[in-house]
């Protein structure tokens, strides 16, 4: 990055007692940027956003805000704000009011801060509810409200803590879009923490996949998701299968049961890997028919799911999940068929531990 980044992060842990939540990491989002953490519960991705919050202060590290040290000043101090999956809006408190809320904190005069607030409720789309309280609105609604409450202070940088988890699935994928665009609208940092990696994919210019304290990997979805670092990266983001075998040369993978297959890979002979081949890059193809790369077995369940069915081809050793997009007048493999899984060299990305 060549601009100065909106928040840098420069080996950043976080110890409670003998617990390290946050292990030595380094991270930088730029400004603009649509930045996701992602990964499991308990990985570390809601302490490091609670640590650029100021809602916690780093055991030891660096963390910058526009080149400024904040790591020790109170979330006040700070030019950011932050949404929570709980929303935590006043339930005494009108729309306009809960809005104004951080204003009036400030000092800022009344007819000013409901000018100001009045904009941004327009800005999320909910101009006429000004005069609704919380419990008069829907879930997606409460959501647009609490966004503007932490936009109206014009932050540099907005943080979200699973803002979506609360949603049904529907108007998650609606906010996820809405989010987006107005992120897009305003210009402006949002850092955003989830567990749903179809929500990291769609939503961010960079992910930061995270796991027991500790960053993996930092990349464009794009990056993440066709050259993962690592066998968690790989299994984590999106679905896939992982065929274990050893590195026989730069471009042979012999699997567990011996078979050898096609796989680009930069490890020297004899490592221990895993060919990560997503279940759209595979095919299934008449027993004994297809490229050096098959692996024989026999269908044991189809899945129909509108335009696409999944096949679960039993072998040996483990089962392979295969996403075939379906085509006119062509007809569907059954349960029991012996069939074989092909792949092209370039379908699959070699991972180690």
């Amino acid at each position: 990055m060549t601009a100065r980044p909106a928040v840098e992060i420069r080996g950043i842990t976080k110890r409670f007692d003998d617990v390290v939540a946050v292990d030595a990491i380094d991270m930088q989002i730029a400004d603009g940027e649509f930045f996701a953490m992602l990964g499991p519960s308990g990985c570390g991705k809601t302490t490091t956003l609670r640590m650029i919050a100021g809602l916690e202060f780093p055991t030891e590290g660096s963390l910058k805000i526009f080149g400024d040290e904040v790591g020790t000043l109170p979330p006040h101090k700070r030019p950011v704000n932050t949404v929570f999956q709980s929303y935590a809006l006043f339930p005494h408190m009108n729309v306009l009011d809960n809005v104004a809320f951080g204003l009036r904190m400030n000092g800022v005069d009344r007819t000013t801060a409901r000018r100001r607030a009045s904009e941004m409720i327009a800005l999320v789309r909910l101009s006429g509810m000004e005069n609704r309280r919380p419990a008069q609105m829907s879930g997606g609604q409460q959501q647009r409200v609490a966004l503007a409450r932490a936009l109206v202070n014009e932050p540099k940088v907005l943080l979200l803590d699973e803002p979506l988890g609360a949603l049904d699935l529907k108007l998650r994928q609606d906010m996820q879009l809405e989010l987006k665009e107005l992120q897009r609208r305003l210009g402006i940092s949002f850092v955003f923490v989830t567990h749903d990696q179809e929500e990291a994919l769609t939503m961010s210019d960079r992910i930061a996949v995270m796991n027991n304290g500790r960053l993996l990997q930092v990349g464009t979805p794009e990056e993440i998701y066709e050259r993962p670092a690592n066998r968690f990266v790989a299994d984590f983001i999106g679905t896939t299968n992982l065929l274990d075998g050893t590195v026989v040369d730069g471009s042979t993978v012999c699997l567990a049961n011996g078979t050898r297959v096609a796989a680009r890979c930069e490890h020297p002979a004899g490592t221990t890997v895993a060919v990560c081949l997503r279940p759209e890059r595979a095919r299934v193809v008449t027993a004994g028919d297809g490229t050096a790369s098959r692996i024989d077995g026999v269908i044991d369940t189809v899945t129909y799911i509108g335009n696409a069915r999944v096949y679960t081809v039993r072998l040996d050793w483990m089962q392979l999940r295969v996403r075939e997009e379906n085509r006119p007048g062509a007809a569907p493999r059954e349960a029991g068929d012996p069939v074989s899984v092909t792949w092209d060299m370039n379908a699959v990305t070699v991972v180690t531990e």
